[in-house]
């Protein structure tokens, strides 16, 4: 796609007004809004844990480095589904309680793209595709409990390029890279009921081969505070998107290699009964945009130990 578009560039001069994407496609590497209430908390010991997660994502609003609406005409609508499981020993590494597991995601993706120039469109592409995408292991997960309603945990995780991969198609579910992410969480629940939970993750891609790029760095910051009320949590969530490096590839433009950076905000409201599955449910709205899309996120998750 992007060397379609650079040969459409050098025949028409249309460098300048290409879509401003930072990271290859302008997607990001791990999901975002994954998150919210309890991030700082991991299951029980010497328990099996199965998540599902079903997520929407919806955009029609193409942000350029300035924070300006690009000319162009892009759309995307991602319906993710997710399956998890995670296992929690008793053993201890650096202090904490030691687990593993893995996430296999899904993706049904719609995106169309018109570039814009001189007021006509000179390019039109579109795409729709149900496929799997990359498989996450989390080979480390480590659980601190430092003091009552406090829970600390780091998780490493690695992105394997197992998803559906299409370097000619407009969208594709998989990336073709590896990535590497360190992940830090933690929650504090009062006395009074108030909790406060925070996660950062660091995504560090490799070099997709079969287009000769590599995304930058990304950093993303997951937060929530919220009241809770019997079983219920009920507050605001959201998270912080920054890429920290810029793209490396042959095929750059002068437009290519910015860093991506949005907000989102939204209410949050979580359910946790012991014996019973957890829920959270959040609807995000993104704001602050540069180099990629200002969208929408809604996500259900439900997870239950054994």
């Amino acid at each position: 796609m992007k060397r379609t578009l650079i040969v459409l560039s050098a025949a028409l001069g249309l460098t300048a007004i290409l879509p401003a994407y930072a990271t290859e496609n302008g997607s990001p590497t791990t999901a975002m809004g994954a998150y919210d209430f309890g991030s700082g908390f991991m299951p029980p010991s010497d328990t099996d844990t199965f998540g599902f997660r079903v997520a929407y994502y919806s955009t029609d609003d193409l942000r350029l480095n300035d924070g300006s609406r690009s000319p162009n005409d892009f759309s995307l609508d991602v319906l993710s589904v997710g399956v998890s499981y995670i296992h929690m020993t008793d053993d201890t590494l650096f202090g904490g309680r030691y687990g593993f597991g893995g996430v296999a995601p899904f993706f049904r993706m719609d995106a169309s793209l018109d570039v814009n120039a001189n007021g006509r469109t000179v390019f039109q592409d579109d795409a729709t595709v149900t496929r799997q995408a990359d498989f996450q292991f989390l080979p480390l997960i480590l659980a601190w409990t430092p003091t009552p309603g406090m829970g600390v945990m780091a998780q490493f995780q690695v992105q394997a390029p197992t998803g559906d991969y299409d370097e000619n198609r407009l969208i594709s579910p998989g990336l073709n890279h590896w990535a590497f992410s360190p992940i830090f969480g933690i929650s504090y629940i009062t006395s009074s009921g108030l909790e406060l939970s925070s996660l950062s993750q660091f995504d560090i891609n490799t070099r997709n081969h079969d287009t000769d790029y590599r995304s930058g760095v990304e950093y993303r910051n997951e937060f929530a505070a919220g009241q809770h009320v019997g079983p219920y949590t009920v507050g605001m969530g959201g998270y912080y998107y920054h890429q920290i490096t810029d793209d490396d590839g042959s095929s750059l433009t002068s437009n290519d290699g910015n860093r991506a950076r949005v907000w989102a905000l939204g209410p949050a409201i979580s359910f946790f009964e012991p014996g019973l599955p957890s829920v959270w449910f959040h609807a995000y709205k993104e704001f602050g945009a540069r180099n990629r899309t200002e969208g929408y996120n809604i996500a259900l998750r439900i997870g239950q130990s054994f």
